[in-house]
């Protein structure tokens, strides 16, 4: 049976995923990361309706953990439900990853003014230099490539979760969890097209420059220039979109298959 089908039919509410228990949990997690891996690739279609009883079949398990993983799907925002019932790979605008990342760069920002108002613990700090370390060690090769870049992509998301970590919110940490799940909104998202422009290194290192001074910003307890800087930050995720439209490297990014390209680019 085919995974897509043509839009149809009847409506059910959309229920949070319950936490199941020991195999069933850990079921559900499964089909999540297969299903999240189906859509994000692009087998399943952006703007295709997802056939339950297809996937069912292709997955090798039952309906319940599917509806679970559908049911998150929706909620990470790459499914979206039908008014007739069941749900449709979304298919997004590029006004939809502009609107993403801005509000990734809101909730980052909330959270670096938060560790610096209420103060990140030395040993935080220690590791946030750490990571800037390394990351400087990385732009320091000669030679920059795949594993260059994924090198610096692991520091790079260690070191936003690090900040969240910091602020001490366990309500803008869950919201930030549920931004960054959002296609094209992670800090790394659009990380791996870097390496397309003539001068990769060069905005890399900017984008280091600005890791530094945030972390300076936070163990100075500067509250309001942290979250500047923060929200700056996010925005060069923005241009690194534009560089993905313009060499036609979508297919670099995670999700890209879902993203409408603009006839004009």
């Amino acid at each position: 049976m085919n995974i897509t089908e043509p839009l149809g039919r009847n409506a059910a509410d959309a229920h949070l995923v319950a936490d199941d228990s020991n195999n069933n949990t850990s079921q559900t997690a499964q089909t999540l990361s297969r299903l999240r891996g189906l859509v994000l690739s692009g087998e399943l279609r952006a703007g295709s309706r997802i056939a339950e009883l297809g996937l069912v079949e292709k997955l090798g398990v039952s309906r319940t953990p599917i509806r679970a993983a559908l049911q998150r799907l929706e909620l990470e925002g790459v499914l979206e439900a039908l008014p007739t019932g069941g749900y449709r790979v979304r298919e997004f605008e590029i006004s939809d990853i502009e609107d993403a990342i801005e509000l990734r760069g809101v909730m980052e920002g909330l959270a670096a003014r938060l560790a610096a108002e209420r103060g990140a613990t030395p040993a935080q700090l220690t590791r946030a230099r750490e990571l800037l370390v390394c990351m400087d060690i990385v732009l320091s090769e000669p030679v920059f490539d795949e594993e260059q870049i994924n090198n610096f992509y692991g520091r790079n998301d260690e070191f936003h979760q690090l900040i969240v970590e910091m602020c001490g919110s366990r309500v803008v940490r869950h919201q930030l969890q549920r931004t960054h799940s959002m296609p094209f909104a992670s800090p790394g998202a659009f990380l791996r097209v870097n390496h397309l422009l003539p001068q990769a290194k060069v905005a890399m290192r900017i984008s280091q420059e600005q890791h530094q001074a945030i972390i300076d910003a936070i163990s100075r307890r500067e509250g309001a220039r942290a979250e500047a800087l923060s929200q700056e930050h996010a925005r060069r995720t923005r241009q690194n979109l534009l560089v993905a439209l313009k060499y036609r490297a979508t297919d670099l990014v995670e999700g890209g298959a879902l993203i409408r390209r603009p006839v004009s680019v």
